[in-house]
């Protein structure tokens, strides 16, 4: 088991389920990436740069870009989400559609590509 997977568990029922679809989801779409915990929360971490964090926290869960400009270039997000500068708020019950997550991934990784780090 993962640290991922460790962390997820402790989690409540529906809100566990939904990060475990999200974890899968970033499992496919970065084979390559280090699953560890950044700031205490999941992480996928690719060449030492975190790409994609989440975690549950009171009524709602949180996907993190580790950027505060991926969100605002990224088109999509649904109504039933909440996008600020570095946070992507959702309902513990409501997956994130892959399609999204593959955008959020793919503008990071350019992102982190661009400063030259990858």
């Amino acid at each position: 088991m993962s640290v991922i997977d460790d962390h997820l568990a402790g989690l409540p029922s529906p809100q566990r389920e939904t990060l475990q679809a999200l974890a899968a989801t970033l499992r496919e779409l970065l084979p390559e990436a280090d699953e560890v915990l950044s700031y205490r929360m999941p992480c996928f971490s690719v060449d030492g740069k975190a790409v994609a964090g989440f975690d549950g926290f009171k009524g709602h869960c949180s996907y993190f870009p580790h950027s505060g400009s991926v969100l605002g270039r990224v088109e999509g997000i649904p109504a039933w989400a909440t996008a600020e500068r570095g946070t992507l708020r959702f309902p513990v019950d409501r997956t994130l559609p892959r399609a999204l997550v593959r955008r959020l991934v793919r503008v990071r990784l350019d992102e982190i590509a661009a400063r030259g780090h990858r």
